[in-house]
């Protein structure tokens, strides 16, 4: 680890949290958010946020098949029309430069997504991409995350 972000400036630490507190108690489905998640975390190539999110996302109940296919989700037949807009609308967004956010990825989310969660659907997006320049700009250790949430990710995995 290069540094200790979390210890160097845990104001800026606790402005995060709270960030991803609000997304939490919101109506946003906790599986969608952490296929977004795990969606940007690939796009950004940050190891430390795939395995916690993997991890959560498996003790939520999410299935392996939904996750290994992730990368390609356009050509995989089993998320939803609310998870694609979720997911075309996470890649626009962390790869902003690339694509400016297009009108026809913002009218997908517009048929699937009340305002609300747009916006919740949106500063998720934002905190996940901060938290990957986090993870890989101070290369926080990877693999020893343990998942808080529903099932053991041990025991979903053996399933």
């Amino acid at each position: 680890m290069r540094l200790d972000y979390r210890k160097t400036f845990p104001q800026a630490l606790q402005e995060m949290l709270g960030l991803e507190a609000a997304i939490e108690d919101g109506t946003l489905e906790p599986e969608l958010l952490e296929l977004v998640k795990m969606r940007a975390s690939q796009l950004n190539g940050c190891a430390y946020c795939l395995d916690m999110h993997s991890k959560d996302a498996r003790a939520r109940g999410e299935s392996e098949q939904r996750l290994h296919v992730l990368a390609a989700w356009r050509e995989a037949p089993f998320y939803s029309a609310r998870e694609r807009a979720a997911l075309a609308w996470c890649e626009a967004l962390t790869v902003l430069p690339q694509t400016g956010a297009p009108d026809d990825v913002y009218a997908q989310v517009r048929e699937q997504f009340a305002e609300h969660e747009i916006v919740a659907l949106t500063l998720a997006i934002v905190a996940i991409n901060g938290w990957n320049r986090f993870a890989v700009g101070f290369r926080s250790p990877v693999g020893d995350y343990v998942s808080p949430h529903g099932r053991r990710s041990e025991e979903v995995t053996a399933r």
